[in-house]
């Protein structure tokens, strides 16, 4: 008997470590969790994509919703024409793994949410994982005064913090745009531009957590 179930808990084991792809974790995704798309849209999603076709489905309320790209850590969902769905599976030591979950809402000017589960879809807190970068963050370093007052004006058009994040398919990074200026008229935005980064801010994944590109390299 004792032996029946020691061969049953290991099985057990070999599956759940095999079930730890982003596919069976989205498709074991609770509806709580996922209030727009079935279980059956989420695993005929992959089984779609499997067969080179177009993988899009009916969501709960009858509109389409597709997903269009899968890998075996990754996966983005177009889940309606204003809201885009992404995870990534990332390791937090040898033996644990949490999933990133990005929502980005297009309400106009894109907005993201970034959340953190375990693999039994457990919130996470994310400060654990992420600490968002700050506006100023997206702004470069002045060298007049002339110019520090003229940012200030500016950014009195900029009144809310809109930021929007993107997971990468092929690395363990997630990439932030500053989407504020999208909001702003035509005119005001132009001027902004130039106290602008050029380039989203990158972070990478070292030792179960989101840093900066740019923060704790060895020379």
């Amino acid at each position: 008997m004792k032996r029946i179930v020691g061969i049953a808990f290991a099985l057990c084991c070999v599956c759940e470590v095999y079930a730890q792809d982003i596919k069976s974790l989205f498709v074991a995704l609770p509806d709580s969790l996922s209030p727009l798309l079935t279980a059956v849209n989420r695993a005929d999603f992959g089984d779609f994509l499997a067969s080179g076709m177009k993988a899009e489905v009916k969501n709960r309320f009858g509109k389409e919703s597709e997903m269009t790209e899968l890998t075996d850590d990754y996966l983005r969902v177009e889940l309606t024409s204003a809201s885009v769905l992404e995870m990534k599976l990332l390791p937090v030591n040898d033996s644990v793994k949490t999933v990133c979950v990005v929502h980005t809402y297009m309400a106009p000017v894109a907005d993201s949410d970034v959340s953190f589960y375990t693999v039994s879809w457990e919130e996470l807190p994310s400060g654990r994982f992420l600490t968002l970068p700050d506006e100023s963050d997206f702004y470069l370093v002045l060298q007049t005064d002339a110019q520090a007052n003229s940012l200030n004006n500016l950014r009195a058009y900029a009144d809310m913090y809109l930021l929007k994040a993107e997971l990468s398919a092929s690395e363990p990074v997630i990439s932030f745009v500053y989407s504020t200026p999208e909001y702003m008229d035509e005119e005001t935005a132009g001027k902004l531009k130039p106290y602008l980064r050029p380039a989203p801010i990158r972070y990478e994944w070292r030792n179960g957590r989101f840093v900066k590109a740019d923060e704790g390299k060895q020379e």
